[in-house]
């Protein structure tokens, strides 16, 4: 499958808030913590839709939301952290979990970042699996962080590539001998 990514806003908390009631059935966000983090100056939240669906437009088809991913990393700051994910029932296993996370990592490096957070509920081995394969690494747990199911978190960093230097204005204007 291909997806189309682009950035949240607040005509897509309806299909956000579906989605993250439906995946987190017992520890969802609130709507109006949902709604902060969505329009909080350092964060960044993206929705992830089907490229090919006839109505990318959520606010007419809210059921074209596919998944969404929310990143908290202040420009300059050196920690960023992966606030939340989730992908669609229906999408699981065709790559939007990976590409949503791949745009959250580019975001934190663009934004200066060293290193990212997250934390995974040690009973989805799925997302675990991912994040592993992204680099992260376990460096702590957390235990009975998700309530009321008490179910430990795992803790997970990933320290990030540094930022490559802007090219100089000048390309041609080089001192190598």
């Amino acid at each position: 499958m291909s997806w189309r990514l682009r950035r949240a806003g607040s005509a897509d908390l309806d299909a956000v808030m579906a989605l993250e009631e439906a995946s987190f059935e017992t520890d969802a966000w609130s709507r109006e913590s949902m709604a902060r983090e969505i329009d909080h100056p350092y964060g960044y939240y993206l929705v992830g839709l089907d490229a090919e669906g006839p109505d990318p437009d959520l606010t007419t088809d809210p059921g074209a939301l596919r998944g969404y991913a929310g990143l908290l990393c202040p420009p300059g700051s050196d920690l960023a952290d992966i606030q939340t994910i989730a992908v669609s029932p229906a999408a699981r296993g065709g790559g939007l979990g990976r590409q949503l996370m791949a745009r959250l990592l580019a975001e934190a490096t663009d934004r200066g970042a060293r290193s990212v957070l997250l934390e995974v509920r040690a009973d989805n081995p799925v997302a675990h699996s991912l994040y592993l394969s992204l680099g992260f690494a376990d460096i702590a747990r957390r235990p009975g962080y998700y309530q009321p199911d008490g179910v430990d978190a795992i803790v997970m960093q990933l320290e990030l590539p540094a930022r490559r230097p802007a090219l100089a204005e000048n390309p041609g204007d080089s001192h190598d001998a």
